[in-house]
C-alpha cells in the first residue's frame, strides 16, 4: 500500500508513572520502560505496525513532562509525528486531537487507536486482527472496536456485550464483526462472573479503527464540542496555535463515555493474539525467570527459605538476597527501594503519593 492508501495509526502514550514505582517516574511510565527485555513497550507497539501501518502515518500523542522520552525511543518516526498535548485532558480530547492531525494529511483515512502500554506478543495474529478491521472500518459506517476474549472475572477491565454478527456487504475478512449492544461498566467480581458464564462479552482493549468521515459524523452527534475542536483545527492557518488554545478547554472526559457507548453503529472483533495490560509488577513478574521456590526474578538473586517473591533489580552490580521472606514485591533502582506486601501491588500508587518530588 501507499502512504496515501495506507491506514494511519494514533498511539495514545501520556499516562503517569505511579504503579510500576521506582522504576517508572512520571517523565517515564510503563509505556517507556523495559519490562520485558531491551524493547520498551511503546517500541514495540510500533514495531508491531510495520507492514500495516507505514512509519510515515504512525503518530504519537503524549504529555509535555515525557515528549524528550517518547522522542528517544521513538526515533524511527518522523519528529513531527510526535505531539505533546498542551493539558491533560482523558482520552476523548486525545483521540479528538489526533483525528484533526490525521485529518489534516488525509480527511478520508482509516485510522487506529492504540495503547502504547499493552504486551502483546504474537505479531502475526495482531497485524491479521487489525487489518480486518481496518477492512470493516473502510466498508461500513461504523466504529469497530477490538476486544479481548476474558479468561477470569476481572473487576477491574469494562466489558463489551455483543449482539448478533454483523451484515456488511461485499465484507471478506477472516476475523468476522459483531454487532456491539452496549458497552458495560467494570463490574464487580459477581457481575463479571456473569458475563465470562454468558460467553457474549469481551474485555474493552481500548482499540479503535474507523474512518475520519465515519467518526466525525458520530462526534457531531454525540459529541458537538470535539467535533468543533476538529473543525477549527481543519480550518486553521496555524495549527499548533489553534491547538495549544482550544485543547486545554475541552472537557475531560473518556472516549467510551463521549463517543463509543453513544454511537449508532460499533461493531466487536474478538482478538485472537495473546494480551495483557501489565497493570502491575504482579503482571509483570509472570514473564520473568522463575527462580528457587516460586520466586520471580529479572536477575540473579541469593535466596534461602523464601517463597512466592517478586525481584526486579535494575541496579547494575547490585545483588538482591533473600532470607526467610515470602509474598513480597523487590524493585530496586539507582535511586529508590520498594519492598512491598505482594498482595498490595495495586496500593503502590498510594505510597508513591507520600514521596518526595525528586524521586516522582
Amino acid at each position: 500500500m501507499s502512504p496515501s492508501k495506507a491506514p494511519y495509526a494514533l498511539i495514545l502514550a501520556g499516562g503517569s508513572g505511579t504503579r510500576f514505582w521506582p522504576l517508572s517516574r512520571n517523565s517515564k511510565p510503563k509505556q517507556l520502560l523495559q519490562l520485558f527485555g531491551d524493547e520498551t513497550l511503546l517500541e514495540q507497539t510500533i514495531r508491531r505496525l510495520e507492514g500495516l501501518v507505514p512509519l510515515e502515518n504512525i503518530l504519537i500523542l503524549t504529555n509535555s513532562l515525557q515528549v524528550e522520552g517518547v522522542r528517544q525511543v521513538a526515533t524511527m518516526l518522523p519528529p513531527e509525528n510526535i505531539y505533546a498535548e498542551p493539558a491533560k485532558r482523558d482520552t476523548a480530547p486525545a483521540v479528538a486531537l489526533g483525528i484533526g492531525l490525521v485529518a489534516a494529511r488525509d480527511p478520508d483515512a482509516t485510522m487506529i487507536v492504540l495503547p502504547a502500554d499493552q504486551l502483546i506478543q504474537d505479531v502475526d495474529s495482531y497485524q491479521s486482527v487489525m487489518r480486518d478491521a481496518v477492512a470493516v472500518a473502510e466498508a461500513s459506517d461504523g466504529l469497530v472496536t477490538i476486544g479481548i476474549k476474558p479468561t477470569w472475572p476481572c473487576p477491574s477491565y469494562g466489558y463489551i456485550e455483543r449482539g448478533p454478527r454483523a451484515t456488511i456487504p461485499g465484507l471478506h475478512v477472516e476475523h468476522l464483526p459483531y454487532e456491539v449492544k452496549r458497552f458495560r461498566e467494570k463490574p464487580d467480581v459477581e457481575l463479571a462472573e456473569k458475563f465470562i458464564a454468558h460467553g457474549g462479552y469481551s474485555w474493552n482493549a481500548g482499540m479503535f479503527v474507523w474512518s475520519l468521515p465515519t467518526v466525525f459524523k458520530q462526534l457531531a452527534t454525540h459529541a458537538p464540542e470535539l467535533a468543533g475542536f476538529i473543525t477549527e483545527m481543519r480550518k486553521s492557518s496555524d495549527l499548533s496555535a489553534t491547538i495549544a488554545a482550544q485543547f486545554p478547554r475541552l472537557c475531560p472526559i473518556s472516549i467510551d463515555y463521549a463517543l463509543m457507548e453513544k454511537a449508532a453503529r460499533v461493531f466487536n472483533i474478538e482478538a485472537t493474539f495473546d494480551w495483557d495490560d501489565v497493570g502491575s509488577w504482579l503482571s509483570v513478574a509472570k514473564y520473568l525467570e522463575v527462580s528457587g521456590d516460586e520466586n520471580r526474578t529479572n536477575q540473579p538473586v541469593t535466596e534461602i527459605g523464601s517463597r512466592n517473591n517478586v525481584v526486579f533489580n535494575a541496579r547494575k552490580g547490585c545483588r538482591v538476597a533473600l532470607l526467610g521472606v515470602n509474598d513480597l514485591i523487590v524493585v530496586q533502582t539507582e535511586d529508590g527501594l520498594l519492598i512491598a506486601n505482594r498482595h498490595q501491588a495495586d496500593d503502590i500508587k498510594k505510597i508513591v503519593d507520600l514521596l518526595p518530588k525528586e524521586l516522582l
